[in-house]
């Protein structure tokens, strides 16, 4: 038997919190809010943009050194499959993570040279991205855009 997974946004939740998200999740899939959980959410809702596992698991053990690195990948995975979080992978391979937010959706910019990641937004490009789907019958359920480049300081190079 699987776990339930929430379709919607963390934000979709009215006003709850993130733990609140959290803890209703765990519950209808009789799981336990522990101590560690708490304190992975905790760190990784302090980050402002894609951490990876190894990344998170690097900060969480400075608090709590017996917090082993399993279990902050296995809380990843719930923090996406309840909504908190979702998976970017960019062009290096490697799974990231960043919070969903109440700021919604946004396309990234990234640098094959450096791995400099910014997060755009553009209300025409949405719109577009609309039209197109719409042109070809689809109705858009979720969408990523990732656009490669060179960033200034490595076109100078």
């Amino acid at each position: 038997m699987g776990m339930k997974q929430n379709t919607g946004k963390a934000t979709g939740k009215g006003d709850a919190s993130p733990f609140d998200v959290l803890a209703g999740y765990l519950a209808e899939n009789r799981l336990k809010v522990t101590p560690q959980r708490r304190l992975i959410l905790e760190t990784f809702l302090q980050e402002t943009g894609h951490v990876s596992a190894e990344e998170l698991y690097d900060k969480v053990k400075r608090h709590d050194p017996s917090i082993g690195q399993a279990t902050v990948y296995r809380t990843l995975k719930l923090f996406s499959d309840c909504g908190l979080a979702e998976v970017v992978s960019f062009a290096d391979g490697i799974a990231r993570y960043e919070p969903n937010s109440e700021s919604g959706h946004h396309d990234h910019l990234i640098c094959q040279a450096c791995g400099q990641t910014l997060e755009i937004v553009d209300p025409f490009i949405e719109k577009r991205q609309e039209e197109l789907a719409t042109q070809h019958g689809f109705t858009l359920v979720r969408h990523r855009m990732d656009l490669y480049g060179l960033c200034p300081d490595c076109r100078k190079r």
